[in-house]
């Protein structure tokens, strides 16, 4: 059973519909809120992520984030910094396709029950942000290329990748996969305080 379902009951097709559009927007909003960090800003996209995926389960989860990914190839600003499809192309185009497998994963770990204290949340989490790594890398490594992207962050050394697209953001991830795990456990306390 899932958050989603455990306050709201089953949803018809219309009522998920609504989710989907909202939780994309949820986290469109999120995208573009700066949190000053170190060592860069943190933006609380990863977090939303999370937050959608533990409680909508696997499928409204994707689904959701397939709709995100809509809004911003509609051309809508809602990626990183005011950005829209043109994000496709660039280079944290890996991490944007790793976020539909980051809420179908967290929401299939929901509804397995495997997110069920804050420790387990966290954990789990805490690997779906490092595996969300692969697909983020993997893009500017050499996929990106194939697709005849070319520019000055494709087809560089392990070395560059970590220095500017992991290391930057480990302590940060690690954070907000806690907030995760705070604010979805919570909820799922208040949800049993208000059937008990």
């Amino acid at each position: 059973m899932t958050l989603t379902h455990a306050t709201l009951g089953k949803t018809t097709l219309f009522g998920q519909a609504l989710l989907a559009l909202g939780g994309a927007a949820f986290i469109a909003a999120a995208t573009q809120i700066s949190v000053p960090f170190f060592p860069v800003p943190m933006t609380l996209q990863t977090l939303a992520v999370l937050i959608v995926g533990l409680s909508f389960g696997a499928r409204l989860g994707t689904a959701t984030l397939l709709t995100y990914l809509g809004y911003g190839a509609l051309g809508l600003p809602v990626f990183a910094n005011g950005m829209n499809g043109l994000a496709f192309v660039g280079p944290t185009a890996g991490f944007l396709f790793g976020f539909v497998l980051m809420a179908g994963l967290a929401g299939l770990a929901a509804e397995r029950g495997l997110a069920k204290g804050v420790v387990s949340t966290a954990v789990l989490a805490i690997v779906l942000s490092v595996l969300l790594y692969v697909p983020g890398i993997a893009w500017p490594m050499g996929l990106a290329s194939v697709t005849g992207v070319e520019a000055g962050w494709v087809g560089q050394d392990a070395g560059f990748y970590m220095s500017h697209f992991i290391a930057p953001f480990l302590i940060g991830d690690v954070v907000k996969s806690l907030l995760a795990a705070v604010i979805v456990t919570g909820a799922w306390r208040a949800v049993k305080a208000r059937r008990a």
